[in-house]
């Protein structure tokens, strides 16, 4: 492999893994924060423990999901210094503010206003609980906004101007009004919730089948994930068919390179505007990305929309072929979503700004062999956080609400010590 191509896989690797880390942290912490809602304004105190226990139980399988994802979000932005010091020689100026902002929700504001949730169980208002909750669902939002509008000016730059060789910032307001970034964030948001509801309604529907003693608790997290799942997955392929108008205006070579029409055309229309080269995308790529999220997409729609009706006098769980159908079902959004991401990127090939700096000239100069000793680290480091997030997200799934400890207030047996006194154990105030 050439330079260029262990820097593209590199960061296509490390990109993927953390993508799987984002979107279920966005598709879980709005649902975590409706269970939360509903547990903090519920009168009855039966239904409000059990709906408390189950914010409690999602909302620690968030955490787990969060707090290995940061470490994977933390090393990604050191790659544009490593392996692609041209794109921030050209274009720092502009995405670099973007950049920096997501790095401050991400890693300031949205971890400040979780950890408060976390350590607040017991301690703070029901009210400022809940609003804490609603926080950090609206700075992870905010998070990939700011990464989509960077993303989106690698797509199709716009509000600037090119001085000796350098992009600066010259309209910030058509930066963030860049139609790129607004409808894929759309798309984005709805592929999370359907990423988090397909998830909740997988892991209930897994407990409900084997006869869990947590019935309440499991059916109406198995209600709320089927209605988000099948809500989200309809509109999802609503708003990915209205990216369709934007890409053929702005990147209308990948539109061509997908449907094999218009290719040579446009082909010899680029060499005219920017030289000898070849600007035809992978085909096969873009059609494996394309087919992989059009048939999960109508997949988990339909099957999603079944299993609302199929909510009614619990025929969803009494069958249960029907429920491990939903468990079975939980790794389909994930696939869609790196094929999401995959066409998104590749179909931008050869360019990195599209129409203004290629990959080859973005390239940092790195040895080949200094390349591929970071691409081993980096994907051998990323592959080892993603089989710990899903290993610890399966065992606490599989246990149940009975193994959360997120909202404990009271000790561990094991961790009381020894009062001295008639071998009985003191119990620490909180």
């Amino acid at each position: 492999m050439s330079a260029a191509d262990l820097a593209r896989f590199q960061f296509a690797a490390t990109t993927s893994v953390h993508w799987l880390f984002v979107i279920l942290t966005m598709g879980l912490v709005p649902l975590v924060a409706i269970m939360h809602t509903r547990a903090a304004f519920t009168r009855d105190p039966a239904s409000r423990a059990v709906r408390e226990r189950m914010t409690r139980f999602w909302g620690q399988l968030y955490v787990i999901n969060y707090a290995v994802g940061i470490v994977t979000g933390l090393v990604m932005e050191f790659q544009f210094g490593l392996s692609w010091s041209g794109l921030s020689a050209f274009a720092g100026n502009v995405f670099g503010a973007p950049l920096a902002l997501e790095t401050l929700i991400a890693f300031f504001a949205e971890s400040t206003f979780l950890g408060m949730w976390i350590f607040g169980w017991g301690r703070l208002r029901a009210g400022v609980h809940v609003t804490l909750i609603w926080l950090v669902a609206l700075t992870a939002y905010a998070s990939g906004f700011w990464i989509l509008v960077a993303n989106g000016f690698m797509q199709h730059p716009v509000g600037y101007e090119v001085r000796d060789g350098v992009a600066y910032l010259t309209d910030f307001g058509a930066l963030l009004t860049n139609p790129n970034a607004l409808v894929a964030l759309a798309h984005l948001t709805l592929a999370a919730f359907t990423t988090g509801g397909v998830f909740v309604a997988g892991v209930s529907a897994w407990h409900l089948a084997r006869g869990t003693t947590e019935t309440e608790l499991f059916r109406g997290s198995l209600r709320l994930g089927v209605w988000a799942g099948m809500l989200a997955s309809f509109f999802v392929i609503v708003v990915g068919q209205m990216q369709v108008p934007v890409l053929d205006r702005t990147q209308p070579m990948k539109m061509a390179a997908l449907n094999g029409e218009g290719v040579a055309g446009l082909q010899a229309q680029l060499v005219r505007e920017h030289g000898p080269g070849d600007y035809v995308p992978p085909h096969d790529w873009l059609r494996i990305a394309m087919d992989s999220m059009t048939v999960i997409g109508n997949t988990v729609s339909t099957i999603t929309f079944i299993a609302v009706f199929l909510l009614w006098k619990d025929w969803l769980v009494r069958w249960r072929p029907l429920a491990y159908l939903m468990t079975a079902m939980i790794p389909f959004p994930f696939v869609a979503a790196v094929g999401g991401w995959v066409f998104r990127e590749v179909g931008r090939q050869p360019w990195i700004v599209y129409g203004r700096l290629t990959v080859e000239d973005a390239l940092s100069h790195v040895g080949r062999t200094s390349l591929a000793v970071s691409c081993t680290v980096f994907v051998a480091v990323f592959a080892a956080l993603a089989v710990t997030n899903w290993s610890l997200i399966t065992r606490f799934a599989r246990r149940g609400p009975d193994a959360t400890r997120l909202g404990d207030t009271e000790p561990l047996a094991d961790d009381v010590p020894d009062s001295g006194v008639d071998g009985e154990r003191a119990v620490p105030a909180f």
